[in-house]
């Protein structure tokens, strides 16, 4: 019986439980199975309670633990190097299992050939130590390195981000990687091109877990007046049909955001479009879409927004308001008058539980009716208000830019803490001790509602 190195790290963690209330909040939910396996293993009760009281999934999974409350621990690695399907979270276990099955239909397939491969490359492998890699032109071959090296103990990654690699370069990488472990990956500063981009998109596609892109300033330029562009801009449509079957979670450049937008044939969890100067046509493609309704998260902010776009984004949240859990309109130009005009359609998201709308140009007042609006939606757990004008130096502009606001001092004579205590003082009259104001952008953290 081996054990693999997630379950010995368990076994550490909740030895102590007195320290559970520092670590539990930042664990990941895949992680929370062999957490609840080494405690039921080490005889750990109360670890097991909390655990059970923050479990991620609407259900437990129906395991027996019979061996372990006597005392054995039966997590082990199968003979393939690959980890047991109990330690798997419900929902990726089943992704996998469907991966399977499509694999052994399609035994030709490139995937049932690289399965094949895993195993026998990994047929000796004791540990499989899963990380986060970073990886740049410096770091490239070391990465390769360890990625290819044979041997008792292999490096899997669950995230890969690459900066100023190649696409050469990162197609090596994705050679080497086990098709299973693969969760997200984070392209930066690298000259993709719609034609890198394109050749990326088939391998992405083989990893049955992947469910995050990101690509920031790849050149990715979606002019037609190119040589070869067009039959490049058929490859990379295909390549995203078959690649957002699976991904949920997508954050990308503007220039490839709508063309993308025609290639998903299943509707988005996660959009993160921050800095990107969305005018109110895109603002209004985007409420139309059939994305709107499956937000879960919704990041808009440094988007500066206006009379012109308040109808799309009232659109916008209205067809996301039953599932929109965390919205950030930081930095957006939001004055009181605007707020006010949007409040209605902020109440309407019920299942709203962060809400960032920092480096605003809002008054005291308009704060206040914030946060009166706030203390109606029961499941909002964090709100990120800015601080009002009135605590700033004079000489701010009539409507000052979000950089402004963070740069400008603030009076030393006025006290932040009277703005907090009217603020505070609203929550209390509500009877709202659950929820949560700050004006701390630096330290708020929406996953901390989780």
């Amino acid at each position: 019986m081996v054990l693999s190195l997630v379950s010995l790290c368990a076994r550490e963690v909740v030895r102590d439980h007195s320290s559970s209330p520092c670590w539990l909040r930042w664990v990941p939910r895949e992680l929370y199975r062999p957490l609840l396996d080494a405690s039921f293993a080490g005889c750990r009760p109360l670890a097991v309670g909390e655990l059970v009281q923050r479990w991620p999934e609407r259900t437990l999974g129906e395991k027996s633990h019979a061996d372990e409350l006597g005392g054995h621990d039966t997590e082990k690695l199968d003979p393939c190097g690959a980890v047991e399907e109990e330690e798997l979270i419900p929902g990726v276990r089943r992704r996998m299992e469907v991966e399977r099955k499509r694999d052994t239909l399609a035994p030709g397939s490139a995937g049932s050939g690289r399965d094949a491969e895993d195993k026998e490359v990994n047929a000796d492998v004791s540990v499989h130590v899963r990380a986060d890699l970073f990886v740049n032109a410096r770091s490239w071959e070391r990465v390769r390195g360890a990625l290819s090296a044979l041997g008792p103990l292999r490096l899997q990654c669950r995230y890969l981000r690459v900066e100023e690699v190649s696409v050469t370069s990162i197609k090596t990488l994705l050679g080497l990687l086990p098709r299973q472990g693969l969760l997200g990956i984070d392209v930066r500063y690298s000259s993709l091109g719609v034609a890198g981009l394109a050749e990326l998109l088939p391998l992405l596609a083989t990893f049955p877990a992947l469910s995050s892109l990101r690509l920031h300033y790849c050149n990715l330029d979606f002019r037609r007046d190119h040589v070869g562009q067009d039959e490049a801009l058929r490859d990379l449509s295909q390549g995203l049909t078959q690649l957002f079957e699976t991904v949920l979670y997508l954050n990308i450049g503007i220039n490839i955001m709508f063309f993308c937008y025609s290639s998903l044939p299943q509707p988005l969890e996660i959009l993160e479009l921050p800095y990107l100067s969305l005018s109110p046509a895109d603002l209004a493609y985007l409420s139309c879409s059939h994305h709107a309704s499956t937000l879960q998260q919704l990041d808009l902010s440094e988007n500066r927004l206006d009379e012109n776009t308040l109808a799309s984004i009232r659109r916008l949240l209205s067809q996301a308001a039953g599932g929109l859990q965390h919205l950030s309109l930081s930095g957006c130009g939001l004055t009181d008058g605007l707020l006010g005009l949007l409040l209605p359609s902020l109440g309407g998201c019920r299942a709203l539980k962060s809400l960032a709308l920092a480096l605003n140009p809002l008054s005291v007042a308009g704060l206040v009716d914030l946060v009166r609006m706030a203390v109606r939606m029961p499941s909002l757990r964090q709100l990120l208000y800015p601080n009002p004008l009135e605590d700033y130096q004079p000489g701010l502009p009539d409507l000052p830019s979000s950089a402004q606001l963070l740069d400008w001092p603030l009076d030393a004579v006025t006290d932040i803490n009277v703005t907090s205590s009217q603020l505070n003082r609203v929550l209390l009259e509500s009877g709202r001790s659950d929820l949560f104001l700050t004006c701390d952008l630096l330290n708020y953290d929406k996953d901390l509602v989780d």
